[in-house]
This record gives C-alpha cells, sequence and structure tokens, in this order.
C-alpha cells in the first residue's frame, strides 16, 4: 500500500474513533468548514460543518444524545489522486432520553488532501443499512 493509501485511511481511523469516543471537538474538526453531510434522519442536506455541529447540539440539549460506541466493518478505501472515498458499515450505539439504541447504517466520508498534505473529511454521506 502506498503512502497516501496509509494516511487517507489512518484519517478515516482517526474520525470515526473521535465519532466513537464522543470526542467531539476531533470530529468536527476532521472535516473542512465547507463539508457537506446527507443524512438519512434529516431531511435536507446539511452545507457546512458548522451546520452539522448546531444540530449536533440541540440533538445533545433536547435529546440528551450520546454516542456510546461505534464499529466498522466492511471498510474500502479508493484513492483517486487528492481524492479519498471511504465507505464502510457501522454500528453506532447511542443514548437519548428514549434510552439506548444500536443503529446499523451505511457510510461515504469523502476526504480531500489539503495543500499541507493531511486529509480532511470533505463530504459524509449515511445511509440506513437494509438488513
Amino acid at each position: 500500500m502506498s503512502n497516501d493509501h496509509d494516511t487517507a485511511l489512518a484519517a478515516a481511523d482517526a474520525l470515526v474513533a473521535a465519532f466513537a469516543e464522543g470526542r467531539t471537538d476531533d470530529y468536527f474538526d476532521a472535516f473542512a468548514p465547507d463539508a457537506t453531510f446527507v443524512f438519512h434522519t434529516s431531511d435536507r442536506r446539511l452545507d457546512s460543518t458548522q451546520e452539522y455541529r448546531a444540530l449536533w447540539q440541540k440533538w445533545s440539549e433536547e435529546d440528551a444524545f450520546r454516542v456510546l460506541s461505534c464499529d466498522s466493518t466492511d471498510r474500502r478505501l479508493q484513492l483517486l489522486g487528492d481524492t479519498a472515498v471511504f465507505t464502510h458499515s457501522v454500528t453506532t450505539r447511542i443514548s437519548t432520553t428514549a434510552g439506548e439504541e444500536a443503529l446499523r447504517e451505511r457510510e461515504t466520508i469523502v476526504f480531500h488532501r489539503a495543500g499541507d498534505g493531511d486529509w480532511q473529511a470533505v463530504h459524509e454521506h449515511l445511509s440506513a443499512a437494509t438488513v
């Protein structure tokens, strides 16, 4: 594997780990400010990391939303020059005022290599797993 592949995969691993461990600052810092987000749980596309962060804050305040864990499987990273596409299946355990729940979803995260060589997420798409 190339060094570019390894560093892009490491960026994906760091993003998923921050999400799984509830390190929200690290999680949101993994995204470009103008990243876009498409979630099956939202009625619209989110057009910035700040917009997503505000929605997350609303979930936290109104529903006591908290990520308990996230397991990533069936992982694949495709390297396309300065773009990397990371796809995987996730099982996320969350806690809300309604109790604990396990969500089974599929996710695509698109990364772009910045001028300093670091990989930054620029798009995330999450869909419900059909199984």
